[in-house]
């Protein structure tokens, strides 16, 4: 069986058998795939230094099953430098591609954007924009794109969200989130430099996304309500 390299991250590894771990992987060319490997007992193997999160990889699996062997892997360029919030929001990058992404399925483009938002991130560039953006485009590779258009064709101060129907005009109280107009056309032309569009884009990725990621809260949020001293 032919065995190709390709560009990948690590996203999440598990421990698996004796002195062995599960890896998920975001790959370039076949998206997700989950990988068993072999890491012996010393805690100075060149091997565990490689996997980790944020170090972008060439990396080669093989085998025929779901879950491949990781036969090789290297370091293709220095691992992305996150601290503090800018960390713990590439942690929330990897849990949504874990949890939402299905498997062996290729999507070059979300993988361009997650390289991107690491980059932003590193260079410690404000973090909202970031995770907004990239959570617009992975529901865009979920076949979930919001639809904006009705804000623009209706005339109306404010909408809600309804799942199914998408935007309508908030004409009658609701038991969901109220929008801003304004704000959701801002949000749909990428124009975040308010801080209460912001806001609104955040409550709006929230309500879609929740019910992806089901009733299991996201550890990485965790991070961010826990004080620092």
């Amino acid at each position: 069986m032919l065995e190709t390299e390709q560009s990948a991250f690590l996203l999440h590894s598990r421990p698996y058998r004796e002195n062995q771990q599960i890896l998920e992987f975001f790959t370039e060319h076949e998206g997700k795939l989950a990988a068993v490997t072999y890491l012996g007992k010393s805690n100075k193997s060149d091997k565990k230094g490689l996997l980790q999160p944020f170090l972008p990889l060439n990396i080669v699996l093989k085998g025929k099953t779901s879950l491949k062997s990781l036969a090789r892997v290297e370091a293709r360029a220095k691992s992305y430098s996150l601290a503090h919030h800018h960390l713990y929001s590439g942690f929330y990058l990897n849990e949504l591609l874990v949890r939402l992404l299905s498997e062996s399925i290729a999507c070059p483009d979300l993988f361009r954007r997650y390289q991107n938002s690491l980059q932003a991130l590193s260079e410690n560039n404000d973090i909202e924009p970031i995770l907004r953006k990239f959570e617009m485009g992975l529901l865009e590779e979920l076949g979930l794109s919001i639809d904006f258009s009705p804000v623009f064709e209706k005339e109306a101060d404010s909408f809600y969200y309804v799942p199914q129907q998408g935007f309508i005009p908030a004409e009658q109280a609701l038991a969901l989130p109220c929008y801003d107009g304004k704000h959701i056309k801002a949000i749909a032309l990428l124009q975040l430099s308010s801080q209460q569009v912001l806001q609104s884009f955040k409550v709006l990725m929230r309500q879609v996304l929740s019910p992806l990621l089901g009733n299991k809260p996201l550890n990485s949020r965790k991070l961010f309500t826990k004080q620092e001293f």
